[in-house]
């Protein structure tokens, strides 16, 4: 079988993927991002490109209608928009997901053809702080890093990135790295201990926003210590004198840290030439993000660390393809190919480039502020691509209702029912990873193809299509006539060239005679080329800008929360959540807590807890950890209403937003807490997908069915009939176990002589083995073997999921422990735990201590 060479669609690593129509997966040993690594959500992907849930045919309303009926709907309502309201009263939510050519086509129409700026992107939500922060010290949002120089630098700093789950196969490149050479050293600055934590020589559990604070001594300690390279800010940078003026007024307190702790980072990094400072949605999603990035940047650039190998700032992108859409002008700041949309010269060379009626005149509405904008009645017609607003953006039931006050919403997406299309008028069927080409930008500025190696399904068509259907129906066809993805990218590529006049990083020559269906991985503007090694910038003088930045002064609410990715999931979960390996390892949302704070609520490992604030409330199961520090919360983003009946953690984020990005402040807000208790928990597993009602439920994919936690406000009259209720099951035999002393009801219900469904409640919450229950399901035990909640004898237990890439579970491992590994990689060695992505080693470290095993060096 042929294996097609395409991009993975997950982090913006922007690993390379061989990928087979019978769901062959394997990285791609050719591509640089990755040379052949892959992490344990890429590794699954040939298990998340089923048709089950996928939307095949254009909708409206919820009947089915045909491609001309719905785009001449879209067509027709958006024109009656803009003749009665105006070109603002209509905008684009667009997605770091879409291609690039996708994400072109969008922003034509809307800023060229519509006149309006209101296209902005769930990006928002990833970078927008890196591109202000960028802009205001290089004069572009440019990246000058590059993936080599983790493993040239000889001192890494990580700021609120916890690479080992969110860019896995960084995170690997890097440990690679220090393995050679032990005497790399790295630094993990983070709220959190995280799996990324235990790879550091050092971490500085910061307060939530003491980055800029942090970041301010630095500077200060670097001015005082003679660290400044005075000949290369004399040449090269400007506004030195202010900026650490300004840091000199910062009271390093406010980072939550000592005195020793900040006294031995200030050594070690200005200390150490070679040091990459790798940031992410820690420093991005706050309030302050701008003003941390440029804390970071002003110190690389008070010491000229910047733009030579294995040295610089390192934003790395927490979707696909948010460079590409960074690249078009996706942004609603933003215009096409890196120009400036406040400048009249580059509006007026875009417009005659794309010989468009009129061109945006001003920024559009940023996210947060668009869906206020649709609340308040000022949207009349929105389109959402790719994307899922309803759950991604904070104070998310009020962007739920926002997006109901919308007299009309269209939306593409490859899905059926997701928590906005569920809220849409019209839902368009778009092809999906596997089935659209085209391309994609990553962290360090490489362009890739996705390529098709599946046939589009049902009349599923690709956004840069639909796009342009919409187009030509409102009257703009001759500038939409695109045949193919090809077509887009050589007018991306040719309005570059007619526009390079203008200086700008983006340089795209490097493709203008590029064979697009064999296009190999190429960074722009030219693979031997690095970023600012010639000290020049891209403001007006050449130089750069050191920006004088304030620190917040540091908080204590008696809550903080913060809000992530895990290891093992992706986003709303609408693709990683199809693959039955990806959930075990975490199968629920949960609230990180500290056992102190645990103790002052009364709360046990296992209980749930409610978080609340004026937006909204979540119920989630607590975790009682160490890992996050007293008074501070943690909470995963992936689950959805369609997965989880009151556990959707933005519900309670705030929509906060930094003043010069608009990004939203996702990792710091303040919320209350207490415990949740409801009359029963329960657990249940099925071999038909789960829609549970109860108060409390989360659902999650199994290798046999489905599996749903739950809990219940009220003792059902009937177990039976609720456990048929909440199967769906009011057919087949039916076995029930209780125990009136303790209160636990066991139900199994079996179709067709084999067990179709297994339901356990109690008063406290159910403590069984699930993988032994999940395993069951569609088997012939017989019904009271099947509850007993336990393996066979003669079948050993695997315990909780560790690694999702071979299936390796906790049981497994401590046996493995206990006859002789005694180590990470002889555990590798014994059960094949932690050899494809890595990113489980850090707990297979973590389960050998916690066995009191002595580990033996690696």
């Amino acid at each position: 079988m042929t294996l097609t060479r395409t991009t993975c669609p997950y982090c913006g690593v922007g690993c390379g993927v061989l990928a087979g129509p019978d769901g062959t997966i394997k990285g791609d040993p050719d591509h640089p991002a990755n040379y052949g690594r892959l992490c344990s959500k890429g590794s699954a992907l040939g298990e998340t490109i089923d048709l089950e849930g996928r939307l095949l045919h254009p909708k409206v309303g919820s009947q089915r209608a045909s491609w001309d009926m719905a785009l001449d709907l879209v067509a027709d309502e958006f024109n009656a928009a803009i003749a009665e309201y105006g070109p603002d009263s209509v905008a684009f939510y667009a997605s770091g997901q879409l291609l690039t050519e996708d994400y072109y086509v969008a922003n034509k129409l809307m800023k060229g053809f519509i006149g309006s700026a209101n296209i902005d992107t769930n990006s928002r939500l990833c970078m927008a702080s890196s591109v202000a922060g960028h802009k205001r010290a290089f004069g572009t949002d440019t990246v000058p890093g590059t993936y080599e120089d983790l493993e040239e630098a000889d001192l890494i700093v990580l700021v609120g990135s916890n690479l080992a789950w969110c860019h896995p196969v960084l995170f690997q490149r890097i440990a690679a790295a220090k393995e050679a050479r032990p005497d790399m050293r790295i630094v993990n600055i983070d709220p959190r201990r995280t799996a990324t934590t235990d790879l550091a020589d050092v971490h500085l559990q910061i307060a939530p926003d003491g980055d800029v604070a942090l970041f301010n001594e630095l500077l200060t300690y670097i001015a005082d210590h003679n660290r400044i390279d005075a000949t290369y800010t004399h040449h090269h940078v400007n506004g030195l004198a202010d900026a650490l003026a300004v840091a000199r007024q910062s009271n390093p307190a406010d980072s939550g840290l000592s005195q020793q702790e900040i006294a031995s980072f200030n050594a070690i990094w200005s200390g150490t030439e070679k040091v990459v400072t790798i940031y992410s949605q820690g420093v991005n999603q706050s309030q302050c993000g701008t003003d941390k990035v440029n804390a970071i940047l002003n110190c690389h650039l008070a010491t000229g660390r910047i733009g030579k190998p294995g040295m610089g700032p390192f934003s790395v992108t927490g979707q696909p393809n948010a460079m590409g859409g960074r690249e078009v002008g996706g942004l609603a700041n933003m215009l096409a190919n890196h120009l400036e949309l406040g400048n009249a010269d580059h509006r007026q060379a875009v417009q005659d480039f794309w010989k468009s009626p009129t061109i945006c005149m001003r920024p559009g509405l940023k996210a947060v502020d668009l869906f206020k904008a649709c609340a308040e009645g000022d949207i009349k017609a929105l389109w959402v691509m790719s994307t899922n607003p309803a759950v991604s953006l904070p104070d998310a039931d009020g962007v739920a209702a926002a997006i109901r006050n919308v007299p009309f919403v269209v939306t593409s997406d490859i899905m059926d029912r997701t928590d906005t299309s569920d809220l849409a008028h019209v839902c368009l069927p778009a092809t999906g990873w596997g089935e659209k080409d085209g391309t994609v930008t990553n962290s360090e500025r490489r362009i890739s193809r996705q390529r098709a190696f599946l046939p589009a399904p049902g009349s599923a068509r690709p956004d840069w299509s639909i796009i342009s259907d919409v187009a030509t129906r409102m009257g703009f066809g001759a500038a939409f006539a695109y045949e193919e993805p090809a077509d887009v990218f050589a007018e991306y590529v040719a309005l570059d060239a007619a526009v390079s006049h203008f200086p700008r990083d983006l340089d795209l020559s490097i493709f203008a005679d590029a064979d697009y269906a064999n296009l190999i991985p190429t960074q722009w503007p030219h693979n031997d080329k690095r970023f600012f090694a010639d000290g020049q910038f891209y403001h007006p003088d050449g130089k750069a800008r050191m920006i004088p930045v304030t620190a917040p002064a540091l908080t204590s609410p008696r809550f903080t929360l913060n809000t992530g990715r895990n290891r093992d999931q992706w986003h709303t979960m609408t693709r990683t959540g199809k693959s039955a390996r990806l959930g075990p390892h975490l199968a629920e949302p949960y609230l990180e807590i500290h056992p102190a704070d645990a103790a002052s609520l009364k709360v046990a490992p296992g209980d749930l807890i409610e978080v609340e604030n004026i937006y909204g409330s979540a119920v989630l199961r607590a975790l009682v950890t160490s890992r996050v520090a007293p008074g501070q919360l943690f909470a995963p983003m992936h689950w959805t209403r369609q997965r989880t009946k009151h556990g959707v953690i933005n519900a309670v984020t705030m929509p906060v937003t930094d003043p010069f990005s608009g990004q939203p402040a996702l990792k710091a807000g303040a919320v209350n807490a207490s415990v949740y208790r409801p009359k029963w928990y329960g657990f249940l597993a099925a071999a038909a997908s789960l829609t549970p009602q109860t108060p409390y439920a989360a659902i999650a994919r199994t290798q046999t069915g489905w599996q749903a936690e739950l809990a219940g406000r009220k003792i059902p009259d009937d177990w039976v009939a609720a456990a048929r209720e909440l199967s769906g099951l009011t057919a087949g035999e039916v076995a029930l176990q209780t125990d009136p002393a303790t209160g636990d009801v066991r139900v199994a219900i079996e179709v067709d002589g084999k067990v179709a469904a297994l339901f356990f409640a109690s008063p406290k919450p159910v403590i069984l083995s699930r993988a032994a229950v999940v395993a069951v399901i569609g088997t012939t035990t017989a019904p009271l073997q099947a509850l007993a909640g336990r393996t066979p004898a003669d079948q050993p237990d695997p315990g909780p999921t560790v690694c999702a890439c071979f299936n390796v579970g906790r049981n497994t491992l401590l046996v493995a422990a206990a006859e002789g590994a005694r180590s990470v990689a002889v555990l590798g060695e014994v059960t094949c735990a932690g050899t494809n992505c890595g990113s489980c080693k850090p707990e297979l470290a973590a389960l050998l201590e916690e066995a009191s095993v002595p580990m033996a060096a690696e």
